[in-house]
């Protein structure tokens, strides 16, 4: 059930970038942001080798991770599969959190929900790789007293968990854009490939021998309603640089919907491993949830117009 009074909520927000954009300080703010305004908020930890985001948010624990109570990864003899080789769907992907044990998830003082798809760091040698991780992430969904709150995810750095399909099973995608051309190209790519996915486009099934498993995997894909790519400047130290950017994503048609300023104390809290309150970054992260809930509105207002036409 979606709370239909708040433009996002019930929305599940992927958070991407490359490495060091800093897209789980951006997942924080934003979490903390969308709290500060009223609305619930879940925060998926799917970044299967970065730590300390319970930390940030001032957690005394990690939760336990979901692909424990999901059974394992399929590398080490669980049940759970990775989306590239097994598109299907993961069982019990709907969570209630009043209804699951209380250490699958943290609370912090001020609401925000914590969950932790897993991680790899432990797993040792032969473990496989982490699509299994990127699945839990795909499929999960998380409900709050029966009512989806907003559930921002917070995916590996790069590509690949997006070349393994996330994307279809979000609302938004939120590209992260730091100081670096490798950010920007980054954000075209994602932006493109959301693209492709709303046009029908298929995923790469030539390695399956399965139809069944072929035709599950573009129904998937065909049933995305992944709406836009989002885009948020991160670590921007100055004016101009930040115009440098915006300039440099024009050129591909791509307009940030806001920035988070540089601030020594961001570095400082992740260091420590303190929890992250910034004053001047939760303004900007404010500023961002404004825009998000105005691009939503965008987006219905274009749906009705769409739906209108003859």
């Amino acid at each position: 059930m979606k709370d239909s009074a708040r433009p996002l909520a019930g929305e599940r927000i992927g958070i991407f970038g490359k490495g060091g954009s800093g897209k789980s300080t951006v997942a924080v703010l934003l979490a903390q942001a969308l709290r500060s305004v009223g609305y619930e908020v879940c925060l998926l930890d799917a970044d299967s080798t970065n730590v300390g985001m319970w930390r940030a948010l001032g957690l005394d624990s990690n939760p336990r991770s979901l692909i424990d109570h999901y059974g394992g990864m399929v590398f080490s003899g669980g049940s759970v599969t990775c989306p590239v080789d097994d598109p299907t769907r993961l069982p019990g992907s709907e969570l209630d959190l009043e209804e699951v044990p209380s250490d699958l998830y943290g609370r912090t003082s001020d609401g925000i929900y914590l969950l932790t798809a897993g991680k790899m760091g432990h797993r040792g040698v032969g473990a496989g790789c982490d699509g299994p991780i990127a699945k839990v992430a795909r499929d999960l969904r998380v409900l709050i007293a029966g009512k989806s709150p907003v559930t921002l995810v917070d995916f590996k750095a790069g590509f690949e968990d997006s070349a393994r399909g996330v994307v279809t099973g979000l609302d938004w995608a939120l590209v992260v854009v730091d100081p670096t051309r490798a950010a920007v190209q980054m954000a075209v790519h994602m932006r493109n490939m959301t693209d492709e996915i709303k046009a029908g486009a298929f995923p790469a099934t030539k390695h399956l021998e399965d139809v069944r498993l072929i035709e599950l995997a573009n129904r998937i894909s065909g049933e995305a309603h992944v709406k836009w790519t989002l885009c948020a400047l991160n670590r921007v130290a100055d004016a101009t640089t930040e115009e440098y950017l915006r300039e440099q994503l024009a050129e591909d048609g791509i307009e940030p919907i806001g920035v988070i300023h540089a601030a020594p104390e961001i570095a400082a809290a992740w260091l420590r491993g303190d929890s992250l309150e910034v004053a001047s970054a939760r303004v900007d992260a404010t500023a961002l949830v404004w825009q998000m809930e105005a691009a939503m509105a965008m987006h219905d207002e274009d749906t009705l117009v769409a739906k209108s036409l003859p």
